[in-house]
C-alpha cells in the first residue's frame, strides 16, 4: 500500500526518541520503555522499546540487553565515527540473528507494533530492530472446516510465518518464492504473496500483486476481506477466489501454477485464479485409487444439479406440469396435497428456509449438540410439519434429498452459492414452471461462461474444450497418477511437467 505521509527522522538524542515515541503511544500501557547504560564503564545510553505480551523478552534480554551491558567496549566504540555505531555495536555484541536498521520514528512504530523490539542508541540518528516476535498461538491442528479422510492433518493457524513454513515443507525448491506487504492503514496486516517462479503464469500473479497493492482501507481482520476486495465481479454469487486451511491444497494449487495469499490472523489462505472444476475437486481425490475416486467425482456432479434444480422442478411440476409425472405418482402428489393449504412453491420456500435455519443453528452451537440439534430439525421437524398438514410428505423428500446432494460439494463457499441460486430457481419455477427454469438455467449458463477469475476464465476447461482437451481428463473424473504428466493448459504456466 502506498503511503505518502510525511516522516519523522530519528534524533541522535535518545531522550528526544523516547519522549517522541511516548507521545505516540500516550495511554498504551502495553509498552514497555527500557533505558539501560552499555558497556563495562556504562558509558553507552540504550534504551529498548516493545509491546509487552507480542515480544520474547528472554531472548532479547540474554541475547542483546545482557550482551550490551557486560561485554561492549565502550572504549572502541569511542574511535568510531556516528555513521558507523550501530554496525559496530550488532557485531560486537547484539547476538540476535534478525536485525534491520531504521531510519524513521514510522519505521520504528511499525516494527514495535508488529512484535519487534527496537534499541535506540544515545547519539546516533538510526535505531536497530532486534527480532523478538514471541506472542501466543494456537497449535497445529486439523482444519475443523475441511474433513480430513486421507492425508496429512495438519493445519494453518493464524500466525503467517507458520503457514508459509507449511507450506516450505511441501515444497522444497528455491523457485517457491514468497513477496511481503502491509495492507490496512490501522491494521497493517501482514500480506504473503506465494508462487513457483518457474511456473506461475506471470500474467496472473501480476494481477494479483495489482489488486492488493490498489486495496484501500483501514483494517484486515480476516482473508474475507481481502477475497472480497480482489475478486473481478463482486456482484455474482460465485466465488472467484478459493480458499483452504489445508497445506497440502496450498501446495497442489502452487503446483499447478496459482497464486497463494497468505493473511496473518488467519487460518485461510487464499488461492487464485479459481475455477468451476476448482470447487469440485477435493484433495482425497488424488489420495485414494483412481478408479474410487472417480467414482466419487462423478457422484458429485450428479449431485450438482439435484443441489440446484430439485426443489424448483417439484414446484414446476407440483403446479403447472402434473402431467408429466407417470399416472400413480401424480394421483399420490395430489391426494397428499389436497389437505395442504399452501401451495407446493411456499412447501418449497418453507422447508428450505428451515434446513437454511438447522444449518446455522448447528453452526453456532459447540460440535455434539450442534449434530443433535441437525437430527432434531431434520427428522422430528419435518414429520410434525407431515402431521400437522402444513406440508406434503413428497416435499420433505424432495428438500431432504437436496440437503444431501449440497453435502457432496466439497467447497462451503460454492455450495453456499448454490444455495443462494437455488432460491432464485424456485422463484422462477413458482412464476412461468419448467419454462422459467429453462430460462433461468440458460442465464446462469451465460453468466458462469462470461465470469473470469483474475482473467481466465471460469468455466475453463469447460469454455474452450478444444484448445485446453488435456485438461478435461481431470474434471469430471480422475486421471491416474502417471497420467498427470502437465500442469493444467488453461493456466498458460511456463513449465510444461507436471505431477
Amino acid at each position: 500500500m502506498k503511503n505518502n505521509t510525511v516522516k519523522t527522522p530519528i534524533e541522535k538524542e535518545l531522550n528526544k526518541n523516547i519522549t517522541t515515541l511516548k507521545e505516540i503511544f500516550k495511554n498504551a500501557d502495553d509498552i514497555i520503555y527500557r533505558n539501560f547504560d552499555a558497556g563495562q564503564n556504562e558509558k553507552l545510553k540504550m534504551a529498548v522499546v516493545y509491546v509487552d505480551g507480542m515480544t520474547n523478552k528472554e531472548a532479547v534480554s540474554e541475547f542483546a540487553v545482557e550482551k550490551l551491558m557486560v561485554n561492549l567496549n565502550v572504549e572502541q566504540l569511542d574511535k568510531n565515527p556516528e555513521k558507523e555505531l550501530q554496525g559496530a555495536v550488532a557485531k560486537a555484541s547484539i547476538a540476535i540473528t534478525e536485525i534491520a536498521v531504521l531510519l524513521t520514528i514510522e519505521e520504528a512504530v511499525d516494527k514495535v507494533l508488529s512484535g519487534e523490539t527496537i534499541l535506540f542508541i544515545d547519539t546516533c540518528s538510526k535505531a536497530i530492530m532486534l527480532s523478538s516476535r514471541g506472542w501466543p498461538m494456537r497449535g497445529i491442528s486439523e482444519p475443523a472446516s475441511e474433513t480430513v479422510l486421507r492425508g496429512a492433518r495438519d493445519g494453518f493457524n493464524e500466525t503467517m510465518k507458520v503457514t508459509i513454513t507449511l507450506i516450505r515443507r511441501r515444497i522444497r525448491d528455491p523457485k517457491l518464492k514468497v513477496k511481503y506487504m502491509q495492507i490496512g492503514n490501522r491494521s497493517k496486516t501482514d500480506v504473503a504473496v506465494i508462487y513457483i517462479d518457474d511456473i506461475v503464469n506471470k500474467t496472473a500473479l501480476e494481477a494479483v500483486e495489482k489488486r492488493l497493492n490498489n486495496i484501500e482501507i483501514d483494517a484486515v481482520l480476516e482473508s474475507a476481506y481481502i477475497e472480497e476486495l480482489i475478486e473481478d465481479d463482486n456482484y455474482s454469487p460465485f466465488p472467484q477466489v478459493e480458499n483452504t486451511e489445508r497445506p497440502d491444497a496450498a501446495a497442489s494449487a502452487l503446483l499447478e501454477g496459482r497464486v497463494v495469499i497468505a493473511i496473518d490472523n488467519s487460518p485461510s489462505v487464499l488461492m487464485a485464479p479459481a475455477t468451476f472444476t476448482s470447487f469440485m475437486q477435493s484433495s482425497e481425490d488424488y489420495y485414494e485409487r483412481w478408479l474410487p475416486s472417480c467414482m466419487i467425482r462423478i457422484i458429485r456432479y450428479f449431485a450438482l444439479p439435484i443441489t440446484l434444480l430439485l426443489p424448483a422442478l417439484y414446484v414446476a411440476i407440483s403446479e403447472f406440469h402434473p402431467n408429466l409425472l407417470p399416472t400413480e405418482l401424480a394421483l399420490f402428489v395430489a391426494a397428499s396435497r389436497a389437505n395442504v393449504p399452501f401451495p407446493a412453491w411456499f412447501e418449497a420456500f418453507l422447508m428450505e428456509f428451515t434446513i437454511e435455519l438447522v444449518r446455522e443453528a448447528s453452526l453456532r452451537i459447540t460440535t455434539p449438540v450442534g449434530s443433535t440439534i441437525g437430527l432434531v430439525g431434520g427428522l422430528v421437524i419435518g414429520q410434525a410439519a407431515v402431521t400437522a398438514g402444513l406440508i406434503t410428505p413428497v416435499a420433505v423428500i424432495v428438500v431432504s434429498l437436496t440437503a444431501l446432494a449440497s453435502f457432496a460439494i466439497p467447497s462451503y463457499n460454492f455450495g453456499s452459492s448454490l444455495r443462494l441460486v437455488r432460491f432464485l430457481f424456485i422463484i422462477v419455477a413458482a412464476v412461468m414452471g419448467l419454462f422459467g427454469v429453462s430460462i433461468g438455467l440458460c442465464i446462469l449458463i451465460i453468466h458462469l461462461c462470461t465470469l473470469k477469475s483474475f482473467g481466465f476464465h471460469y468455466m475453463s476447461p469447460f469454455s474452450n474444450f478444444i484448445e485446453f482437451k488435456s485438461d478435461l481428463k481431470d474434471t469430471v473424473v480422475r486421471p491416474k497418477i502417471q497420467n498427470m504428466v502437465h500442469t493444467p493448459q488453461y493456466l498458460k504456466s511456463k513449465r510444461e511437467k507436471g505431477l
